[in-house]
């Protein structure tokens, strides 16, 4: 069988938001600044950093305290980010889709390929230009039915796909996020943080609201909204020493929207490798990433069965034979501790999660990772291992 080509999915819309709370800074240093398209660094950060010492069950607002750019605290109701907006530009996604198994060429250089199949869990592969086969497994993106993979595609203009006869419905997008035309966004002003947690709002990595809407313009995955019991700590099994992490953030974005069909990127945070924090999963235009002005998380998709009332944080990389950069864990750390404050949660408790959707319970750690609930590497084996670490240093006070 031969490729289908196919070209970039129709546009669909945008949204920006901020989270604004109090917490003092910590002590971890400022990361460094990622930039959103090669040899070229962001000039304005949406950046937000959250928290509170807000007591257990009370609701989120998107205006309680903000926390200055230079890290004092303010106590006026005016917050970070209230000045306004700049135009940036972002290269265009560009995309080519392919059904089936065999050869194909785009019209560009790959920077990744997604890849997702009915049937096995295992059993695709693929060959690049370097003409190895490799045999395609799930790695944190995991579906019921049968396996999906991101492969880093190194410019590639061509690829090969095959799969065995007990796998069907073979599809595969190339992607490129680094080199198409510019888009303008409105990007956040002002840098803005909460308990010293930097982030980048969906705007300011290039996130294009569009891919969150079907063709008819309807809303791909709606959002809903249940209490937060758990966080699942990932790793996105992509390469190590990202020399542009906002663009893999718009692959994965892509990935997940669009070959996986989920309608958005399925974390709610990712971490890159300089401590970078980015928001992930769409949650409204009430300035309050991740959560709805209730305090009820937004669902995700990052593990299947347990994502309602489950926060998923991905970082950035392949955590299989080597430890996070001593700046991503610091911000894992952070992360945690902030939304564990913020929530009344004790990272290092363990609880009987249940499925607010179908009642599927599970005791497991109030911090876990994505192996706990799926068979998977992920976060990868370092990383699990130090999950321990985490959660302690996420409760000391």
């Amino acid at each position: 069988m031969t490729f289908q080509a196919s070209g970039s999915p129709p546009a669909r819309r945008c949204h920006l938001h901020f989270w604004k709370a109090y917490f003092p800074v910590s002590e971890t240093p400022t990361p460094a600044q990622p930039s959103h398209r090669r040899k070229r660094s962001l000039s304005r950060r949406g950046v937000i950093a959250a928290g509170g010492a807000v007591a257990a069950g009370a609701a989120v607002t998107p205006m309680v305290f903000a926390a200055t750019d230079s890290g004092e605290t303010d106590n006026s109701a005016a917050g970070s980010g209230d000045s306004g907006t700049t135009a940036e530009k972002f290269p265009a996604t560009r995309t080519e889709a392919a059904t089936g198994t065999g050869e194909a060429t785009t019209a560009f250089a790959a920077s990744y390929v997604g890849v997702r199949w009915s049937g096995a869990k295992e059993g695709a592969a693929i060959r690049l230009a370097d003409g190895n086969w490799q045999t395609l497994a799930s790695g944190c993106a995991t579906v019921e039915d049968g396996g999906t993979a991101l492969v880093a595609a190194q410019n590639a203009t061509a690829y090969e796909v095959k799969a065995p006869t007990d796998l069907d419905g073979v599809h595969s997008l190339a992607i490129d996020t680094t080199d198409g035309p510019d888009r303008t966004f409105k990007v956040p002003s002002e840098p803005t943080r909460v308990r010293g947690v930097r982030y980048l709002s969906r705007p300011a990595w290039g996130a294009d609201e569009s891919k969150r809407f079907k063709a008819d313009g309807s809303v791909n995955s709606p959002e809903t909204y249940y209490p937060l019991q758990i966080i699942t700590v990932h790793h996105t099994a992509t390469p190590n020493a990202d020399p542009d992490p906002a663009a893999t953030v718009r692959a994965i974005y892509e990935y997940h929207a669009i070959t996986n069909d989920w309608g958005d990127i399925g974390y709610h945070f990712l971490i890159d490798e300089a401590g970078n924090v980015y928001e992930g999963r769409y949650s409204g235009d009430d300035g309050i990433p991740a959560f709805n002005p209730d305090g009820d998380l937004v669902t995700g998709f990052h593990s299947v069965g347990y994502n309602s009332g489950a926060l998923g944080i991905a970082l950035i990389g392949n955590l299989d034979a080597q430890g996070p950069t001593e700046a991503a864990k610091a911000s894992l750390i952070r992360l945690i501790k902030v939304i564990s404050r913020f929530k009344g949660l004790d990272p290092q408790a363990k609880v009987t999660y249940t499925n607010p959707v179908n009642g599927t319970k599970k005791d497991t750690n109030v911090v876990g990772g994505h192996r706990d609930y799926f068979a998977t590497e992920c976060p990868g084996q370092v990383m699990y291992d130090l999950l321990a670490e985490v959660r302690a240093a996420a409760a000391r006070r």
